[in-house]
């Protein structure tokens, strides 16, 4: 068994970045996973890949279909949902909707995120899309649009159903993109509320929004078949970080995995913004009806860095002398090159802020009799 043990370990330990290894959790788990929000990197892995039964970590993507339709205009928060039969009739988590009761799509999505409401989950999925298996195969739409390559959905809430699969990496995927909706933190943050005009109380399930600095949500769930899992956010001096553990044991160990995880990622990891270390000087423009064209970044970035190496982050600026017009807005002028440790890690195009047309003859004729003007 210890001989057992230590390949496991070392085997963890490999998959974990450069420079942290000495640091590295190990979750108690089928399979786990840490992202860092803005970049989408992995921090750290373990079975990413094998598909498992993620019990309500479904409705991270039920979440994220209706969080869309809000955003777009499609759904409102004040929209009545009348609740169907096939709703009503959900078993496990629920918040006892009955047949032909009608409800907010805000009181729905509070039922869905803080207590994993199934019977609130199949009702917002049929107001939107007609039926359940419309709005799943929506779902699995969705979810090849985000790269989820490990996963097939049978139904919106995670209910046990033979193929309804996925992978730690994948539920890591769809979190980010729901957390990429600030709206989410309104109800993914709740420690306790209530529906029903205050008749129903609401806890949230996921322990680490009251026990945690920094939790921001996401999603439990948790079934016999399943295991314990959870989709664990948090943020911390500007940077989000996506634990995702399946399959442990038990409740306890699924919290205590996500916390050693994200613990382990705030203090090894940070994100460092990136800026030229001077001015960036204007580039000349040949045969242009402007001289010059102002250089910019082209989107602000950040870049991360294990927090040992912050001191060793450096750039250096790529910029052409000169352009010949015409001079496209955007077009790339440059790039400012990004090393750490020496070695390159980012290349940021560097673009004009403006175009500049070309210059014509007749353009030229006229711009020699207004400087002949102006001199006499």
């Amino acid at each position: 068994m210890k001989q057992l043990a230590a390949a496991l370990l070392a085997a963890s330990l490999l998959l974990c970045p450069a420079g942290a290894v000495s640091s590295a959790p190990q979750a108690e788990a089928s399979a786990a996973v840490l992202m860092e929000k803005e970049t989408g990197t992995l921090l750290y892995e373990q079975n990413a890949h094998d598909k498992l039964e993620p019990a309500s970590v479904t409705k991270v993507m039920t979440l994220l279909l209706v969080v869309e339709a809000i955003d777009d205009g499609r759904l409102g928060l004040d929209d009545l949902v009348t609740v169907s039969a096939h709703a009503a009739s959900m078993g496990g988590s629920q918040v006892y909707l009955k047949e032909n009761e009608q409800m907010t799509v805000q009181d729905l999505l509070k039922a869905v995120t803080v207590v994993s409401g199934n019977d609130a989950a199949v009702a917002l999925a049929e107001h939107l899309a007609g039926s359940e298996e419309a709005f799943v195969a929506d779902m699995n739409e969705r979810a090849a649009e985000l790269g989820m390559a490990d996963t097939t959905f049978l139904n919106c809430t995670g209910l046990p159903a033979a193929g309804h699969l996925t992978s730690a990496y994948d539920i890591a995927l769809m979190s980010r993109a729901l957390i990429g909706h600030p709206m989410i933190r309104e109800y993914s943050t709740i420690w306790m509320d209530s529906i029903r005009n205050g008749a129903f109380q609401l806890s949230n399930t996921n322990k680490l929004i009251r026990f945690y600095p920094g939790a921001t949500g996401l999603k439990t769930g948790s079934t016999d078949s399943a295991g314990y899992c959870l989709s664990a956010t948090a943020e911390r001096d500007g940077m989000e970080l996506i634990a995702v553990i399946l399959h442990s044991p038990t409740s306890a160990q699924r919290f205590d995995s996500a916390k050693r995880l994200l613990d382990f990622g705030f203090a090894n990891y940070t994100l460092a913004d990136i800026r030229p270390n001077q001015a960036l000087p204007p580039v000349h423009v040949i045969l242009g009806r402007k001289e010059q064209v102002q250089p910019e970044l082209s989107a602000s970035s950040r870049l991360l860095v294990e927090k040992d190496q912050i001191n060793q982050l450096s750039t250096q600026l790529e910029l052409c002398q000169d352009v010949e017009a015409p001079v496209e807005k955007g077009q790339i002028l440059g790039h400012l090159v990004v090393t750490v440790g020496g070695e390159e890690r980012e290349r940021i195009p560097i673009v004009a802020c403006e175009a500049v047309e070309r210059v014509t003859v007749p353009g030229i004729f006229l711009d020699f009799l207004q400087r002949l003007f102006l001199a006499a």
